[in-house]
């Protein structure tokens, strides 16, 4: 059977974007069991209340939810285990010297399969304050009327 090509998303973290001001992203590879990989396939999954962590060199993700596979048996995975990520060191150095900052954490953005490996994107971020998000909101709100305003002359109206 050939290997799957391209891009499938499974989860996405839309709220991440809305908390956190994100830094820079990773693209990390999952070590999963078996019944969590048909689970992805079949679409299911929760990037809720996920987060990574650092723990002697290595990188893990924390309560990413991934419910158990309908079919399986007693070889069933537990749906809120930790899972290793696999980065290169020099990502992970990079990774543990951004993560030192106060207010810096380490979230994941989405969960897809790349031509048939389960990844994960990483996101470091900054947690944002409320009156940030106020003032993320008034630019968005900007830039739709500044659209809205050349949709409209382009077209001729005023």
């Amino acid at each position: 059977m050939p290997r799957e090509q391209g891009r499938k998303l499974v989860a996405s973290n839309r709220k991440a974007y809305h908390d956190y001001s994100i830094l820079d992203t990773y693209e990390a590879g999952m070590v999963l069991t078996g019944t969590e990989v048909k689970s992805l396939r079949a679409g299911r999954s929760s990037l809720v209340d996920a987060f990574g962590h650092e723990n002697q060199g290595e990188i893990f993700l924390h309560g990413m939810h991934i419910p158990e596979y309908t079919q399986g048996t007693w070889t069933n995975h537990e749906p809120r285990r930790v899972r290793k990520l696999l980065l290169k060191r020099d990502e992970i150095a990079k990774i543990m010297g951004k993560l030192r900052d106060d207010g810096v954490t380490l979230i994941p953005l989405s969960v897809y399969f790349q031509n048939g490996y389960a990844k994960v994107e990483l996101g470091v971020g900054k947690g944002k304050k409320s009156y940030d998000k106020r003032q993320d909101m008034a630019e968005r709100d900007a830039k739709k009327e500044i659209n809205r305003a050349m949709g409209r002359r382009a077209k001729g109206m005023r």
